[in-house]
């Protein structure tokens, strides 16, 4: 390999075919006499194009034997140029993005070194030597699966404390994989998990695939909406009703005044019931149109399925959540919940989270939330990302809409597992993230495989790693429902 130029942060390599290149490998372009070198990843290849290589590919027509037959005489190569001239067509150009520099053996996150070009020696380097590899004893290792030199990529789980993490991807590549990968990981060391689960697709981490208890199993906890999790309004308060009131029922300002007052004289008489609210809005002397409004927001909590006024039914989240402390997982499955509801759910849930953070109940939690635009109000992701992160809620986005997720977050993102995509209106949203340049983003997701990932962020040091991501002994639960899954058997049903 030959190095061929530099413009800007991007560097070209002549690359001879004898020369095993893929993309997303990292290559190292040193220079001996000044003991510094180069470290750049390639992103792009193509056929250098040197003058004079059209006119050599029209004039060689052997390998064509329709063209063969058509022209007289033989081929004369006195001086056997042609094997050359082969292998000069057969040499590419490596694209190549600037990510570090080396100085006496000393890496530098920068790429301040410029190698000379006449004798500066190019090798492939692996990803061992870049990021160093965490033990039980200097660090929380977390396998995430397997990299170019059929070696596993272990990284520090502490990269996504304190961390805004996003998973994106087309259908079908493997996001949710990722995700539990995660969970798990946290779970293991001892961290704990609150799950959003939109598809139960995370109700069966606790089993392995051929649904047996696994090493987790006591360690997840399902929280399903009237089933055994409901709330009683004394376990709300009053802030985080206000909240679902106002900000998913779209409950008036007079309203919500006037709601706070039967609020507060329900607390006096120490009856904060489902049936004695319904029964002192009936009563309550207010103007007939706040009343109405009030009546219209009952109903629709009433009619929910997710109050009661049993405690002994009641789910307290703080007890789940004590559960959890030393490390496990929450998940709350909103599957076959309403629009509404789901937002009840999570405004509470997210109330409750911040209520039990800001009187150090929690130390932290880590939050998973799926396709989190369809039930997530707007004003809630600048919180997550600045005001909720303060407290200790760090979050973890799984999309197959990038563009649901506003620009700024992308900005401010700690973490990105990016799996493939081919359109690129997909990919420009991504390409905003501050962790990346546009043209690695764009170049190798288009070409990842199925359930490969390009991981960009703190996990990785900030070098931009393509990972296989390794199996999970978990029944997965996110499998699409087939119909032509085997044709034996439908043949059978059909006979009998």
């Amino acid at each position: 390999m030959r190095l061929y130029k530099k413009e800007g942060a991007t560097v070209q390599i002549i690359s001879f075919p004898n020369e095993k290149v893929r993309k997303g490998d990292y290559l190292a372009i040193e220079d001996s006499k000044r003991e510094e070198s180069l470290i750049v990843q390639v992103i792009d290849m193509e056929y250098a194009n040197i003058p004079g290589i059209l006119e050599e590919l029209l004039r060689n027509c052997n390998g064509d034997s329709s063209i063969e037959a058509s022209i007289e005489g033989e081929d004369v190569d006195p001086f056997e140029v042609a094997a050359h001239v082969r292998y000069i067509q057969d040499a590419r150009l490596l694209i190549c993005k600037i990510r570090a520099s080396t100085h006496k053996g000393k890496l530098i996150p920068t790429g301040f070194a410029l190698p000379a070009r006449s004798y500066a020696r190019i090798r492939n380097i692996s990803v061992s030597e870049l990021l160093p590899c965490p033990s039980d004893k200097n660090g929380y290792p977390m396998r995430l699966g397997e990299i170019a030199e059929k070696k596993h990529l272990d990284v520090d789980v502490r990269a996504l404390d304190g961390a805004l993490n996003i998973i994106t991807g087309k259908k079908g590549t493997g996001k949710s994989h990722i995700a539990k990968l995660l969970t798990l990981s946290l779970i293991s060391h001892g961290a704990p998990v609150v799950i959003l689960d939109l598809n139960g697709e995370y109700v069966r981490l606790g089993q392995n695939t051929k649904g047996e208890p696994n090493e987790f199993y006591s360690k997840i906890h399902v929280l399903t909406p009237k089933q055994n999790f409901k709330i009683t309004l004394e376990q709300m308060r009053i802030r985080v009703l206000l909240n679902i009131l106002v900000n998913v029922l779209h409950l008036p300002g007079t309203s919500a005044r006037e709601f706070r007052r039967i609020w507060h004289f329900l607390e006096q008489k120490d009856a904060l019931t489902i049936e004695e609210l319904g029964e002192a809005i009936k009563n309550w002397r207010c103007n007939q149109h706040v009343r109405d409004a009030l009546f219209s927001r009952y109903y629709t909590l009433l009619n929910s399925g997710l109050f009661t006024d049993n405690p002994a039914q009641a789910t307290s989240l703080e007890d789940s959540l004590d559960r959890v402390r030393s490390g496990g997982a929450i998940v709350l499955n909103l599957q076959n919940e309403s629009t509404t509801n789901r937002h009840i759910l999570v405004e509470y849930v997210l109330g409750k989270l911040v209520e039990l953070l800001t009187t150090w109940r929690l130390r932290a939690i880590f939050l998973f939330a799926e396709e989190a635009h369809l039930y997530l109000r707007e004003t809630y992701w600048d919180d997550i990302v600045t005001r909720m992160r303060h407290f200790g809620v760090f979050t973890t986005f799984i999309t197959n809409q990038p563009d649901t997720i506003r620009e700024n977050i992308y900005r401010q993102v700690d973490n990105l597992f990016v799996l493939n995509f081919t359109n690129e209106h997909d990919l420009d949203p991504i390409s905003r993230a501050a962790r990346v340049d546009a043209c690695t983003v764009k170049s190798i997701v288009r070409d990842l495989l199925p359930h490969h990932c390009l991981v960009l962020g703190k996990v990785v040091n900030d070098f931009p790693i393509i990972v296989k991501i390794r199996n999970l002994n978990v029944q997965m639960m996110g499998q699409t429902r087939l119909f032509f899954l085997n044709k034996d058997l439908q043949v059978n049903s059909i006979k009998r």
